[in-house]
């Protein structure tokens, strides 16, 4: 693509063009929400299938209760409280590799081994081989919370199965599950991340753009959470609780 060209959008004094459809004719009212962030993305109207794992992945990313990341745009709407889009930037800029980070750590493992194809289960044993030598976590797996299963990762798989878009990278990621559990002698989950890397993997993006996806979605949920901060000032109350759980005390001598 030329440095001097953009596909996305152009517009004039009575149209707006997105993609090669007119805004107004061909894309309000036609498609839906999730439809279109997929267009941009991608250069086309997805499928219905591709729409229905698109859409239950973004509805999955959106909300899960009070974490650190929603936490910080509670107290940033206490701090600036006419300000929502402060509060949300600050929440979003805390998306990393510890928040939803692991679905492209995940989705580059499955990409790769899909792509180079040969015995998916020795590839995914090298994988976890590898993971274990540094000592690391193998991406997708594992939750601090839910356990023996993350509850969100098998209804995610239905539903690929149900629309007919599971693929590859879902059955590259349960081989790679088998391996993990067998070289930790122990039963792994796969967390809701990894379950989504290997879905929008099936649905054809690639890892670069799934923490952008991620952000997507979240950001619904922290309006939410901001709407309800100005009315229950929850912030406060925490504020008030860590300095009653949070002593001070002078620094030891030396």
């Amino acid at each position: 693509m030329d440095n001097d060209t953009t596909y996305l959008c152009t517009a004039d004094e009575t149209s707006i063009t997105i993609r090669g459809k007119d805004l107004v004719s061909e894309l309000v009212g036609h498609l839906t929400y999730t439809e279109m962030v997929f267009f941009l993305l991608r250069g086309r109207v997805p499928t219905p299938a591709e729409t229905r794992v698109l859409d239950a992945c973004l509805v999955v990313l959106m909300e899960h209760g009070l974490t650190l990341n929603t936490l910080t745009a509670r107290f940033v709407a206490s701090a600036v409280p006419d300000q929502m889009q402060v509060a949300m930037g600050a929440s979003l800029m805390t998306i990393g590799d510890t928040f939803m980070g692991t679905m492209e750590g995940c989705a580059r493992i499955l990409q790769t081994g899909v792509r180079e194809g040969g015995d998916a289960r020795a590839y995914c044993a090298g994988v976890v081989a590898k993971f274990r030598g540094e000592k690391k976590a193998v991406p997708g797996f594992g939750h601090r919370f839910h356990k023996p299963d993350d509850p969100r990762s098998p209804r995610l798989f239905a539903i690929a199965e149900e629309a007919g878009a599971a693929g590859p990278h879902i059955a590259m990621l349960r081989i790679l599950a088998e391996e993990v559990d067998r070289a930790a002698g122990r039963h792994l989950t796969i967390n809701a991340t990894g379950a989504i890397g290997a879905l929008f993997s099936d649905i054809g993006f690639g890892p670069e753009v799934m923490r952008g996806l991620a952000v997507v979605s979240r950001s619904g949920g922290l309006v939410a959470h901001i709407a309800e901060e100005r009315q229950s000032g929850s912030a406060r109350l925490i504020e008030k609780l860590a300095k009653q759980a949070v002593q001070y005390r002078d620094p030891p001598a030396g």
